[in-house]
């Protein structure tokens, strides 16, 4: 049995390894992701406003503990990632046997249900906070974990995920073996409106998923 860390993956040899295919265009969970319209009320939009004009002035000097404090648990905040049915999980362990590896290490961010423990993983958001230079590669990282995911929901409906390059958001989304990234919206820009919808519609896609809504979202 061969083994490696998350940290170790790059996006190629998970499409080599596990057969996974990636869509550049055309794939219509992306597209529906993307275009959702989620209302954002007037303090909403305020506070919107007001993380934008920070992480425009501060992301460049920000370490990875201020941004994270400063700008991302605000921006989760407003989303309201829990209910008595799912909650937020950071910095946990995941760890599978997929094919003929066994993976693991640990998510910086994932909404799943459980009490204690992640028992049923619905949304990762992995945090990268250089622009400038990486030596590793945030897509592969974020790609293996929603496949740990996929093992422990057995694939039962597709998966979605974020990864942060500084202001930039990349989408991702996993259905069976295929998968589509976003382009970069920034954070810093009016784009941080497009983000909270999307975020926020995660939320409801979750609720749906779990029985909490009468139609499912996000097909």
């Amino acid at each position: 049995m061969k083994k490696r860390k998350f940290e170790d993956w790059e996006f190629e040899q998970i499409h080599k390894e596990f057969g996974y295919k990636r869509h550049y265009k055309n794939f219509a969970l992306l597209e529906t992701w993307l275009a959702c319209d989620e209302p954002i009320t007037a303090t909403e939009m305020d506070k919107l406003n007001e993380l934008k004009e920070r992480l425009f002035l501060y992301v460049e000097t920000w370490n990875e503990d201020e941004l994270k404090l400063l700008f991302i648990s605000q921006l989760l905040e407003l989303v309201r990632f829990y209910s008595e049915h799912y909650k937020i999980f950071t910095q946990r362990k995941f760890a599978a046997t997929i094919g003929e590896w066994e993976v693991n290490g640990v998510v910086d961010f994932v909404v799943a249900q459980g009490l204690q423990h992640p028992a049923q993983p619905f949304f990762f958001l992995h945090e990268y906070k250089q622009e400038r230079k990486r030596d590793n590669d945030p897509l592969g990282q974020l790609l293996i974990e929603m496949l740990v995911a996929q093992q422990q929901n057995e694939g039962k409906f597709p998966l979605y995920g974020c990864y942060v390059v500084g202001r930039n958001y990349f989408f991702v989304v996993v259905d069976g073996h295929e998968y589509a990234v976003s382009e970069a919206l920034r954070a810093s820009s009016d784009d941080i409106m497009q983000i909270f919808r999307m975020f926020r519609f995660v939320r409801r896609v979750i609720e749906a998923q779990i029985g909490l809504k009468d139609e499912p979202l996000g097909v």
